[in-house]
């Protein structure tokens, strides 16, 4: 029967995200004036996101440590990716993020839509320039005190093994000279693998935030990026 509740739940995301996005215009307009990094716009879509994950009775979610997040300043976060639900339990830091997601999300309808609206950064795989404009876009977002929330695996993983972290997210902690926030995501793949939307029996997900890391603790880019990778392996092998 799992497959007739995967069923009802998409239709019924796909049936009310119209409505929360109304709430989402709402608020990007009566705060646009005052709110330049659009903090309440991506709260609220933390909200509606997280939703979803309350509500469907397979799921549990626990977050651990989320008040090691900063409220205010540049940093940023970096989490493994093994499902579509990543994005979904992420939003429940309900930290005020810009996400860098792949082009073909922003193209979904009334949630590309949203992602726009709130200014999130998109990256086109495998283009140089879209990387380019990407970086662009990051390091601005980080000179206006915005933390970045990055996948590093750059996709999701195939097999449930972590894969290996690309640069870019490193680059940028460097540049900035902001510490990096490790973030664990466990159990999401088994809620809902990369192949197919029947969503699988009861699951225990957990998002768990690691301490952060100094770039001046590192001699390179590449120490940083696989200290990094070392403590979200670490975290992903406890229970």
């Amino acid at each position: 029967m799992l497959w007739l509740f995967s069923v009802l739940f998409w239709a019924f995301i796909v049936l009310t995200c119209p409505i929360f996005f109304v709430g989402a215009v709402l608020v990007w307009l009566v705060t646009l004036p005052f709110d330049r990094r659009r903090v309440a716009l991506h709260l609220y879509s933390s909200a509606w996101a997280s939703f979803y994950v309350y509500i469907c009775p397979l799921w549990r979610l626990r977050v651990l440590h989320r008040d090691r997040l900063p409220w205010h300043g540049p940093a940023v976060f970096v989490a493994n990716h093994a499902s579509l639900i990543d994005i979904l339990v992420l939003f429940a830091l309900f930290r005020p993020f810009k996400f860098v997601s792949k082009q073909e999300i922003f193209k979904v309808p009334v949630i590309g839509w949203n992602m726009r609206l709130n200014r999130y950064v998109p990256v086109v795989r495998g283009s140089g320039a879209s990387v380019r404009r990407m970086m662009e876009l990051c390091d601005q977002h980080l000179e206006a005190g915005s933390p970045l929330m990055i996948f590093p695996e750059g996709t999701r993983t195939t097999d449930g093994e972590l894969r290996s972290f690309k640069d870019g997210a490193f680059q940028l902690a460097v540049r900035h000279n902001v510490p990096v926030y490790p973030i664990v995501v466990h159990g999401t793949r088994r809620a809902l693998p990369r192949q197919g939307f029947i969503l699988r029996d009861h699951i225990k997900a957990r998002v768990e935030v690691l301490p952060p890391l100094q770039p001046s603790d590192f001699s390179d880019v590449y120490a940083l990026r696989d200290a990094t990778r070392d403590a979200i392996a670490s975290g992903l092998t406890t229970t």
